[in-house]
């Protein structure tokens, strides 16, 4: 899972984002709102913490930008506006959960947790399966009829991705973005090379899946049917 955190607090930032490491969740951290909008127009994230008190863009302004853009990411606004009618208004704006501050790092990942169980672009299990293949997201292993291997974090996370969305054509920057953050310095060639390494598992445990390559837009799972 990975996160953005947009929060002009540092050491909130700090601790927060420890909790979240502590738990395996991946956080990328901004600091004012500007920034927290060109991230997550990437829609490289699972969910988004934001604070509603920012430099510049105010978090409102954020989410009501996102909204109007159609991007669905869940939203939880942290913020230290507690009334009734700032709450409302919160969510009027498109936020789907409320956090005020201070806040307990347990609460946060309950709230957190909520999330992940609604029927949204989550998945709510941590096994996939598709086509002749099962997917453990938290032990990061693909079994079929008995025969698994396993992969490594960004292995696990290139492989949900394509085995989340079937079929569709899946732009290379969209992989980078989703798997190695937005804002990372990483070659091209890493992708082709974990797409590479991705091929290997699949055919190491005698799937029929494959990965096709879309020349220069990207790549594909396709799922033969039987």
């Amino acid at each position: 899972m990975r996160i953005l955190m947009v929060e002009d607090d540092p050491g909130l930032c700090e601790a927060v984002s420890f909790q979240l490491e502590q738990k395996g969740v991946t956080v990328d951290v901004c600091h004012d709102g500007e920034d927290g909008l060109h991230w997550a127009r990437q829609q490289a994230y699972d969910l988004i913490l934001l604070d509603r008190m920012l430099p510049g863009l105010d978090g409102l302004s954020v989410l009501r930008s996102l909204r109007q853009e159609g991007i669905v990411t869940p939203v939880v606004l942290v913020t230290a506006l507690g009334e009734i009618s700032q709450r409302v208004e919160g969510l009027d704006a498109g936020a789907d959960d409320y956090l005020v501050k201070p806040f307990a790092a347990e609460e946060l990942m309950a709230r957190i947790r909520a999330m992940s169980r609604r029927p949204r672009q989550w998945e709510s299990s941590q096994i996939i399966r598709l086509g002749d293949v099962v997917f453990d997201r938290e032990q990061k292993t693909l079994e079929k009829e008995g025969q698994s291997c396993t992969l490594s974090r960004r292995e696990s996370e290139l492989m949900e991705m394509l085995l989340k969305n079937p079929g569709q054509i899946l732009p290379r920057g969209l992989l980078l973005s989703r798997v190695w953050g937005p804002e990372a310095e990483v070659e091209e060639g890493n992708l082709d090379n974990y797409i590479h390494f991705l091929r290997r598992r699949l055919r190491s445990v005698g799937s029929a899946l494959e990965i096709r390559t879309v020349r220069g837009v990207g790549y594909q799972l396709e799922v033969p049917h039987v």
